[in-house]
């Protein structure tokens, strides 16, 4: 099946901006970042014929990767970018306001107009690994901060 509609998402922790570009109509909506937001994406694109979706995001720390492996495993494609290409792309075109609604337009006209390469999620045993380190670096942290704040 081939990619019928480009979705861009312009994510953050509690929610999340897309612009859906299809046969030349632009539509909008904002979804929590959740699961609940998710599965409401999903029947939102359906509703307007959009089958097999690529979907394009910021690497944004880890805010956007739930959405991207849930899109993934419902076989579409995502591509994660670079924040400094998009970037350099709105400069390219010379956008003023810088909104949530306006950085997800832009988000999918960089996939059409850059195809950039497809994303594919790491191992569910390689995520939990990852998230555990990050939990151990960040108790790490806290322990070095209260060491400091006890000795002053």
């Amino acid at each position: 099946m081939q990619v019928n509609a480009i979705l861009g998402v312009d994510i953050s922790k509690k929610k999340f901006d897309v612009c859906l570009l299809m046969d030349n109509k632009k539509r909008h909506k904002v979804f929590q970042n959740n699961q609940d937001g998710f599965a409401k994406l999903v029947v939102w694109c359906n509703g307007h014929g959009a089958n097999l979706i690529h979907l394009c995001l910021e690497a944004t720390s880890w805010y956007g990767e739930d959405l991207a492996t849930f899109m993934h495993d419902l076989g579409h494609n995502v591509s994660i970018v670079n924040p400094a290409q998009i970037k350099a792309f709105g400069k390219s075109e010379l956008l003023r306001n810088k909104t949530d609604k306006s950085d997800a337009a832009m988000i999918a006209r960089f996939c059409i107009a850059n195809k950039p390469a497809l994303w594919k999620p790491i191992a569910p045993e390689m995520r939990h690994l990852r998230d555990l380190y990050r939990c151990m670096q960040s108790l790490k942290n806290d322990k070095l901060q209260q060491m400091i704040n006890c000795n002053r």
